[in-house]
């Protein structure tokens, strides 16, 4: 049986990240419950404390349709831990921004080059550009430095 999978990533600012990766994907925010129009208005009904309204946020892609999932592509959950990010992930996401390779290696490239530089206006940083086996990628960090490779 197949299972929907989500990406769980450790984080000190929830709320900024999922804005982040929302933009970097075209995500979006997930989209309240049934029945309330806003976050806000859930977490209060809930009787959640304000100061605990950003321990998680999740990204969801633009098909997402809640208990069934969205297609291909993982609902992203930021939750808040207490601990910074000390060393190199062991899981990273990739962003293939630059297409198949039935377009040409300096097409694909300058498709690279536009996204880190859109992803660095968002808060990226960028780290390095590496190449291996003819192909060519940037490995950046996110806002709160997790390492992620544009190819």
């Amino acid at each position: 049986m197949v299972s929907n999978v989500q990406v769980v990533i450790d984080c000190a600012d929830p709320a900024r990240l999922c804005d982040f990766w929302s933009k970097a994907l075209g995500y979006q925010l997930e989209p309240p419950p049934p029945g309330f129009d806003s976050w806000e208005a859930a977490l209060s009904a809930w009787s959640i404390p304000e100061k605990d309204w950003n321990r998680m946020s999740a990204a969801v892609p633009p098909d997402y349709q809640p208990g069934i999932g969205g297609g291909a592509r993982p609902r992203l959950l930021f939750q808040q831990v207490p601990e910074s990010k000390a060393v190199k992930n062991r899981v990273h996401l990739d962003i293939n921004a630059g297409g198949t390779r039935a377009d040409s290696p300096e097409a694909r490239w300058e498709k690279v080059v536009a996204k880190v530089a859109e992803l660095e206006a968002y808060g990226a940083e960028r780290l390095k550009e590496s190449e291996e086996y003819g192909s060519r990628w940037v490995v950046m960090a996110d806002p709160e430095g997790n390492e992620f490779c544009v190819h």
